[in-house]
């Protein structure tokens, strides 16, 4: 028997991306020589034309650049004003913020004060009791301590 495969071999997957990529490639490369001479003799063409309408384009170009010196100016003087508007505007809101803080904090430290005067005086009560049991527990555990004390030395 033979190990030979009868088979024409598979291309893989690999090797078919390949050969399309170069298929692509050469199919660009044509269309690109082809768009450059193309783009060539589209340049030259401009280039006679404008040479010859030159004379009537610098007199047209004269008047539009004072045209568009006046528009400039006016545009600047419209923005310089519409910057100013803004920044005076930005700057009221700012100090409206800043006065909505300050009330709010103010608030915030008045409720933080009262929050603290209820809670000082609700533990007052259990405080004072707290106090009092531990003076007497104290007093109890001396007398314990010293009846044990006694009984200690007596026997």
């Amino acid at each position: 028997m033979s190990n030979n495969n009868t088979k024409p071999e598979e291309k893989g997957f690999f090797e078919k991306v390949k050969e399309t990529i170069e298929h692509l490639w050469d199919d660009t490369k044509d269309n690109a020589e082809e768009l450059k001479d193309k783009a060539g003799d589209t340049i030259d063409h401009l280039k006679d034309k404008v040479a010859s309408k030159k004379p009537a384009v610098s007199k047209k170009a004269s008047t539009a650049k004072a045209s568009v010196a006046h528009k400039a100016s006016a545009t600047a003087a419209k923005a310089k004003t519409v910057a100013a508007n803004v920044k005076s505007k930005a700057a009221t809101v700012a100090k409206e913020v800043k006065e909505k803080a300050k009330t709010e904090a103010t608030v915030a430290k008045k409720a933080v004060a009262d929050t603290k005067a209820k809670a000082t005086a609700k533990a007052k009560p259990a405080i004072a009791a707290a106090k009092k049991d531990v003076a007497s527990a104290k007093k109890s555990v001396a007398a314990k301590a010293t009846a044990v004390k006694k009984k200690a030395t007596a026997k």
